[in-house]
């Protein structure tokens, strides 16, 4: 419980540097340049709930010199309907529909092919189907991208929890991520870590072609943090950014798609190394589950000796650390109230289940389910979000 204490201190620290420091996307010394079209990519499949909601965000940008190629991904649904209705409306939406997805390919890379043939622009945007824009989101990417000299730039949206399972959840599992993919580490040179938030990352034409485009990422799961990786270890210029108040993005929409996000962190990295997953399994395990147990355990017996004692106090102290990091994300970064914190520990519970269920699929089959598709990947080289 000590060790978790310390652990616990390390993150909420790393997350308040983190909130404090990183940049924003409207924060910048602006320098005079021109205007290239921007390519919006916007692959879409079974999205007919955000399609519109998304595409109409786009279409409202004061930024002049762009299109929106919006891919119809074999959709089961009125995606494509809804798609080619706006398209018939406005001529600055392209719609595509993506053939058969090839082998070895994962379904949202293959869309993104699909729009990229279709492109013009010198700078190309890729957003997902559930996430909204502000009308000054284009340009002021645009502007940061050039005003720095950059290759790539990368927002931060504000994660909208649409359900109570992923409001008491997300505030748990994102403190990693203040840690680990923190802007201020994908923007220092001297680390290795990069990364790109799907739902709005813009890159140079000649820089996305230069690391492979889409396709040296084509079997990868999670294939924006892949490509972001790739982006910054062939040494072009990544920023990250935070835009909260400019993107808004859906990370999970009920139980059901909390779940299987869940499993689809861990099925990757056991399958890549079933030793690292355990590692981290039981890593999560104790920081965001065990510290409550193992308080109601020293409670009970905390008259028989000294020892329980300080089981108590430590455990104690290690549950009072878990929840203050809990609501300083929570309210920093996901906008939500205090009443979805008193509920973190059974989000944590969630999290350490979804990670275990993970990998007991993974040692049962080397195949993920992810938007109605099944994707093997026992062949396939991955890397995987380490937490």
């Amino acid at each position: 419980m000590l060790s978790v204490s310390v652990a616990w201190v390390f993150l909420i620290k790393s997350m308040w540097i983190t909130f404090r420091d990183s940049p924003f996307l409207d924060r910048y010394n602006s320098k005079p340049h021109h205007m290239p079209k921007v390519s919006i990519i916007l692959p879409a499949r079974n999205e007919e709930m955000f399609i519109e909601k998304c595409i109409n965000s786009l279409l409202e940008q004061d930024y002049e010199n762009y299109e929106i190629i919006a891919i119809d991904d074999m959709s089961d649904d009125n995606t494509g309907e809804l798609i080619k209705k706006i398209a018939k409306k406005n001529s600055k939406v392209i719609h595509v529909q993506a053939g058969p997805k090839p082998e070895k390919w994962i379904g949202k890379n293959w869309a993104c092919i699909e729009g990229f043939k279709r492109s013009s622009g010198e700078l190309l945007l890729f957003t997902d189907a559930d996430t909204t824009h502000t009308n000054k989101t284009i340009s002021l990417s645009v502007d940061h991208l050039l005003s720095e000299e950059l290759d790539s730039l990368t927002v931060i949206p504000k994660m909208l929890c649409l359900d109570w399972w992923t409001k008491i959840t997300l505030p748990v599992l994102s403190t990693f991520l203040h840690t680990r993919f923190s802007a201020l580490r994908v923007n220092d040179p001297s680390k290795k870590t990069g990364y790109f938030f799907g739902s709005f990352f813009i890159i140079k034409r000649k820089t996305y072609e230069a690391v492979g485009t889409h396709e040296s990422v084509k079997s990868e799961i999670v294939e924006d943090g892949a490509l972001g990786r790739k982006v910054k270890e062939q040494g072009f210029k990544l920023k990250m950014v935070r835009g909260e108040h400019l993107v808004e993005a859906v990370w999970a929409r009920d139980l059901t798609t909390l779940w299987h996000a869940l499993k689809r962190l861990m099925i990757p990295l056991y399958i890549q190394s079933n030793k690292m997953a355990v590692g981290i399994f039981f890593a999560v395990l104790f920081l965001l589950f065990m510290p409550f147990p193992i308080l109601a355990y020293a409670v009970s017996f905390a008259s028989i000796s000294t020892s329980f004692e300080v089981l108590l106090g430590a455990s104690l102290f290690a549950s009072g650390l878990f929840y203050l990091g809990s609501t300083i994300d929570a309210k920093k970064g996901l906008g939500l109230g205090f009443r979805h914190v008193l509920f973190a520990p059974l989000g944590s519970a969630v999290i350490v289940s979804g990670f275990a269920s993970g990998i007991l699929h993974a040692k049962k089959s080397n195949a993920v389910t992810w938007r109605g598709r099944t994707y093997s990947i026992s062949d396939t080289r991955q890397n995987p979000i380490s937490l």
